[in-house]
């Protein structure tokens, strides 16, 4: 048994507690969340702690498989410009990408992540989450944008996926530039297929340049199509938003994940609401400055009944993975954001979308949630001081 007091207790479940105790057993799950020492437990020595204690952090949207890439994609030039780059320099040795994966992921845990929601488009990080001390969904990427190839790459996907298997897993669309409407077909039909047990995660509106190739068919993704040798005479403008022509080719039975989204705007979100579609989003601010130098609208989606997650992507455009780093970005642009709010999202809505929040994601009795402290905050805000520490 151990006993941790602290400043506050952020249950996430409950209103935050001032001097909150948290007890747990031996494997790490939650006994007891309270303003004192809970009846019984006296004898069990307490740990006075100066912070905030939390649970562990969910990791909505990542890549590890492109750890090896860290700080050798250059920074701006926009999304067609880091995709040219990125192609450019991704492979490498099996060696390198594993060594590279393998500490990051040992990285994600000293920064206080429990869960991730990965993205993979080969099997070599399959041993590395086996032996994880953090949950891994993987979501096993399928994108062409040419649709006679959309059968071939899609039963290569699901060979993939079942590679991953047992361990948590799906196959999921790349983006809306890179998925033929074939292709999403025919990962709508799988999804229609298998309710509730397929969930998706699609970058979304990285760019206003993918707005504007739906929309008229013009800038800079032409170039990206010719860079790479890809036909696409038989696109036809859409006259509207990548996302609202997309979202008609996408399941109803199964929770999606928008991941980016840095320049979706009102209108797309209440075309969403339009139609019958689980939708979630996933904010990655660092990796929006990293590859626009702009952030989403966080605002515009408050209190719009969606359910908000957090991510790092990868390391090819971050400098770490660290949702605490996620927090304060969104938290110095947006006077909106309190702490209470931000930990929601990094914790127990990560958690929720990823089907483990019966486990993960608050501090409830019965839960093994992990434990983090943060401390170094200003009156609950959080400092260039700030830092997160593993408890359990």
């Amino acid at each position: 048994m151990k006993i941790f007091r602290a400043d506050y207790v952020f249950p996430i479940s409950a209103d935050p507690i001032i001097n909150g105790y948290v007890t747990i057993d031996d494997q790490n799950k939650i006994i007891a969340v309270s303003d004192q020492v809970p009846k019984g437990f006296e004898h069990v020595p307490v740990e006075n702690l100066s912070g905030v204690i939390t649970p562990g952090f969910v990791n909505a949207h990542c890549h590890v498989e492109l750890s090896h890439l860290h700080g050798k994609v250059q920074k701006g030039g926009g999304l067609v410009q880091f995709i040219k780059n990125l192609q450019a320099i991704r492979n490498s040795t099996p060696q390198e990408i594993e060594a590279a994966a393998i500490k990051a992921d040992s990285e994600m845990y000293e920064n206080g992540i429990v869960a991730v929601g990965d993205i993979s488009n080969s099997d070599i990080t399959i041993p590395i989450k086996a032996k994880s001390k953090i949950y891994y969904h993987t979501f096993v990427e399928t994108f062409s944008f040419t649709p006679e190839r959309a059968q071939t790459t899609f039963e290569g996907a699901l060979k993939l996926m079942d590679q991953f298997k047992p361990q948590p897993c799906s196959i999921t669309p790349h983006a809306p530039y890179s998925v033929s409407k074939e292709l999403f077909k025919l990962l709508k039909r799988y999804c229609d297929d298998h309710p509730n047990k397929n969930v998706i995660s699609i970058h979304n509106q990285e760019s206003e340049e993918e707005n504007k190739f739906y929309r008229y068919k013009l800038g800079a993704f032409n170039d990206l199509y010719a860079h790479f040798g890809i036909d696409i005479s038989y696109f036809k403008p859409q006259a509207r938003n990548s996302l609202q022509s997309v979202i008609p080719l996408l399941t109803n039975k199964q929770d999606i994940l928008m991941v980016h989204n840095t320049t979706t705007n009102l209108k797309d979100i209440y075309f969403i609401k339009r139609f019958d579609r689980r939708i979630n989003w996933c904010f990655c601010p660092n990796a929006n400055l990293y590859i626009e130098d702009a952030l989403p609208k966080i605002d515009l989606f408050l209190d719009q009944g969606f359910n908000l997650t957090l991510g790092t992507d990868s390391l090819a455009s971050n400098n770490k993975l660290c949702i605490l780093s996620e927090m304060k970005v969104l938290q110095d642009n947006f006077a909106s954001l309190n702490l209470e709010r931000l930990l929601k999202w990094a914790t127990l809505n990560g958690a929720t979308l990823l089907g483990i929040d019966k486990e993960k994601g608050s501090l409830d009795p019965g839960k093994t949630p992990g434990l983090n402290l943060i401390t170094g905050l200003d009156d609950l805000k959080i400092t260039a001081e700030t830092k997160v520490k593993k408890l359990v």
